[in-house]
């Protein structure tokens, strides 16, 4: 497969005090609406016809030959070996690995790139990639065409999108969505807290059901594949050409 060059995104020099500033005139507020909505439309129409995806979560700052950026490279691979897309937030460190496994074995990959002050580029193993303005746009698209999840080592952004997606699971916004923690050592304690949790009744134990702890990349496979294959049926998507969708 050919890679597809990202969509263009211009980028807008950050600023730090802006929500001390309280309501904004409403022009502005109209103008903010306008950019989440067009975050929205492009996204929808970039991704609807990628396919069921596996979403990937991880931290950007692991570099090649560590080893949880090559066990997303190999779940990279797996993810296409099940006919799935491999979608992740289109950076460096894990969200490339797993990229670049699903690049090299013939599989289909996403990036829902964020753009930052820094400029977090796209990495090179994209078939089909945006660039998003806002992290609650693009976390929205990261769930939205995923059908299961993998979250690998990551930092803040990888804990954020780890709770917001099992909170969507615990109040059934989406139902029987497989969740996977890789990596034992890293998220032990993380568990360990989590079942502190449900003993003073915060959280229900039946909220970890779908949560697998685990090293193991035949294991992560198998836990998501008992759940796609029972719960889920693909829908082929016709392309409208009054649409301007191409093939």
């Amino acid at each position: 497969m050919e890679k597809v060059q990202s969509i263009p995104t211009q980028i807008v020099p950050a600023r730090t005090d802006i929500y001390l500033e309280g309501p904004k005139p409403r022009v502005y507020e109209l103008k903010f609406l306008w950019r989440v909505c067009i975050n929205f439309f492009r996204g929808f129409r970039t991704l609807h016809f990628v396919g069921p995806c596996v979403t990937v979560f991880g931290s950007a700052r692991f570099k090649p030959g560590h080893f949880y950026y090559e066990a997303a490279v190999t779940m990279g691979k797996r993810i296409a070996d099940m006919g799935l897309t491999t979608m992740t937030g289109g950076g460096p460190g894990i969200m490339q690995a797993a990229n670049q496994g699903a690049f090299e074995n013939n599989g289909t990959s996403v990036g829902v790139n964020i753009v930052l002050p820094h400029e977090q580029q796209p990495n090179p193993y994209l078939h089909k990639s945006i660039n998003i303005d806002f992290f609650f746009v693009r976390k929205v698209l990261l769930v939205k065409y995923s059908y299961a999840f993998i979250i690998m080592p990551g930092g803040f952004g990888t804990m954020d999108e780890f709770f917001e997606t099992l909170t969507l699971v615990q109040t059934k916004v989406i139902n029987d969505f497989p969740i996977v923690l890789f990596g034992k050592e890293y998220y032990q304690p993380l568990i360990e807290y989590m079942n502190y949790m449900a003993t003073k009744g915060t959280i229900s134990e039946e909220d970890m059901r779908l949560v697998l702890l685990t090293d193991d990349t035949n294991e992560a496979m198998q836990h998501i594949s008992k759940y796609i294959s029972v719960n889920y049926k693909v829908k082929k998507r016709k392309k409208l050409w009054w649409l301007f969708e191409k093939n």
